[in-house]
């Protein structure tokens, strides 16, 4: 079974069964400032999970696009994956456990669907602590189902319980799904810790809330979330040990050898192999979903995946330009699906390009500063070392990899403290832990009357932009925290201090106004005809809400909103920056 058919049957599956199919969430959240990107397909539902309704109803399921860079060193062995895709059926305080589970297991083992053998399933529950008690109903479901009790794995807290992501919020049991990899028979008893059985399903059920005193009460919404990941599974239903063996990577690693003039795919693929094209795939959906690369934030990582690519590249003899031949792999894989792609191919091409020739000035600029700090030790010495802090330097500044200073300095007669740069390596990479603890702590995102208030300003930001600067403006991402809010838009130049104290006088005549905030749900093409903007109008069901500033501005969005204008207080812009090329940032506050 291929993933196109993997994911076609489940989320057909899952229509049939009273869900509505919603098209999956762009890969920067709009919402929730704890997280550069949509890391799992909870982070676009957060406000429904929370009690909001959804315009397409309580019973949902999608193909969510996902990213997590927090092992992007361990991308180019047989596992790891920065870009992923994640199928998940939805319950917003709609059907619970009996169903969810009965629902998996019939997607999972019936020969309409994957047709698996229960014999090579396992699952496991949670085994209840002085919090919460002991799974008993999602034990007896599988029971029902004909697992066997010696199949079933009663596991604590770390192993099968969601949540909260912070110190209070929204919690509960899950329940994952097991398959065995290894020879038949599959062991009677299930063993958790053997590595054969591979985790394919997760069943989260929502049902806690962890107050302030860290207590667990029941909550009043019930919430299912399931996640089922596309290049996992695929590999699993396939009998391939790495997804990088299935059909999701074979047209990629097929151009490569193209690029490299090889008359013959190699008998195994190799680490830079992996890494170039996984890579690759990656940055097309970020650059899809209007990030460019950069040096801060989302822009920082693409612009790390893009020049670890070349880096790669470069081991594998590839001297010439190659990321927009690999890309227009990845756009007519998945155009179909994901429409975003054909329709940003040329934005896609020409910013790998760019970023592939300014990496190349880089290089050459590293090379310079290499040839400088080897001229410093005096010709005499013959045990010529370079210390560990410049080869680090020359990594974090110019992009050099260890081993391409080891190898230069090899030629100029010289070793690297190699010891010294592993230090001040891990020193980087427990300063960067420390910064992600704060950005990927992930979760809920903040829903306060603060964050509410802020959120409502950027709409009236948005609207007052187009009015001084053009109707070219449009949202290219915000990050809003209860603190402040930060607006990146569409605009080739820097504003002048006229045009931002213009804005500021806009934003602040319609809060002094006292404009009612309203909300209606309606269909996304009536939305559009009633001159409504989509910030991200790919991402948008069929039906929407539709918010409205009295008659200054009018919004499809889904965050949290005041009720009135006068809420928010005197809005006051703090600074306006470039962003990425084409893209202006506006970081503002509102003063009480």
């Amino acid at each position: 079974m291929t993933a196109n058919d993997l994911r076609k049957k489940y989320l057909e599956f899952f229509r049939r069964n009273g869900h509505a199919v919603i098209r999956s969430a762009p890969l920067i959240p709009e919402n929730d400032p704890t997280v550069l990107f949509t890391t799992a397909g909870m982070h676009p539902l957060v406000p429904y999970l929370l009690g909001e309704k959804h315009p397409q109803g309580v019973r949902l399921t999608d193909c969510q696009k996902c990213m997590r860079t927090g092992d992007i060193d361990e991308v180019g062995d047989p596992v790891h994956l920065t870009f992923f895709e994640m199928l998940g059926n939805w319950s917003l305080g709609d059907y619970f456990k009996k169903e969810s589970i009965a629902w998996s297991f019939e997607f999972l083992t019936s020969k309409e669907c994957l047709g698996l053998d229960l014999d090579r399933l396992a699952f496991t529950v949670f085994a209840g602590d002085e919090d919460a008690p002991f799974d008993e109903e999602a034990f007896q479901q599988w029971r029902l189902h004909g697992v066997p009790e010696e199949r079933i794995a009663k596991l604590p807290k770390k192993d099968n319980w969601w949540g909260p992501a912070g110190e209070t919020g929204p919690c509960g049991p899950d329940t994952e799904i097991f398959y065995w990899t290894g020879p038949l028979p599959a062991p009677r008893v299930f063993e958790p810790s053997d590595k054969r059985w591979v985790e394919i399903w997760n069943n989260v059920f929502m049902q806690y809330f962890k107050n302030a005193e860290g207590k667990f009460e029941p909550l009043k919404q019930k919430n299912v979330d399931t996640g089922m990941g596309v290049e996992r599974v695929t590999a699993v239903l396939q009998g391939k040990s790495s997804c990088y063996d299935t059909e999701l990577f074979a047209p990629l690693f097929r151009r490569l050898d193209e690029i490299r003039g090889l008359a013959e795919a190699p008998a195994e693929r190799v680490r830079s192999e992996r890494v170039v094209v996984e890579h690759i795939r990656a940055s097309v959906f970020l650059l899809a979903d209007g990030v460019q690369p950069g040096n801060v934030d989302q822009a920082y990582v693409l612009r790390r995946l893009i020049r670890r690519a070349i880096r790669e590249g470069r081991k594998l003899g590839i001297k010439e330009l190659f990321t927009a031949r690999m890309a227009e792999v990845v756009i007519d894989q998945y155009g179909e699906v994901y429409p975003e792609l054909p329709a940003g191919r040329e934005n896609i091409l020409e910013s790998l390009n760019r970023e592939e020739h300014q990496f190349a000035e880089a290089l050459e600029r590293g090379t310079r500063e290499f040839e400088k700090l080897l001229s410093r030790v005096p010709a005499h010495i013959q045990n010529k070392v370079l210390s560990g802090k410049n080869a680090f330097h020359l990594y974090e500044t110019y992009g050099f990899p260890i081993e391409l200073t080891v190898e230069m300095a090899k030629e100029a007669g010289f070793t690297v403290d190699m010891k010294g740069y592993q230090e001040a390596y891990e020193k980087h990479q427990a300063l960067s832990r420390q910064g992600a603890e704060q950005k990927f702590k992930g979760g809920l995102a903040d829903h306060s009357e603060a964050t509410a208030q802020l959120h409502t300003a950027t709409h009236l930001l948005h609207k007052a932009l187009r009015l001084v600067l053009g109707d070219h403006v449009a949202q290219k991402g915000s990050n809003i925290t209860a603190e402040r809010l930060r607006f990146d838009f569409s605009h080739p130049d820097k504003m002048t201090p006229e045009q931002l104290a213009k804005v500021e006088q806009i934003v602040n005549e319609v809060i002094a106004s006292d404009v009612p905030v309203i909300c209606q749900e309606m269909a996304i093409e009536d939305a559009r005809n009633s001159g409504a903007i989509g910030l991200f109008g790919d991402k948008y069901g069929e039906r929407v809400k539709v918010y409205s500033i009295g008659d200054f501005s009018k919004e499809i969005c889904g965050g949290p909103h005041a009720s009135h204008s006068g809420e928010l207080g005197h809005f006051r812009i703090l600074k306006e920056e470039s962003s990425s090329r084409g893209v202006r940032r506006i970081k503002a506050v509102l003063e009480k």
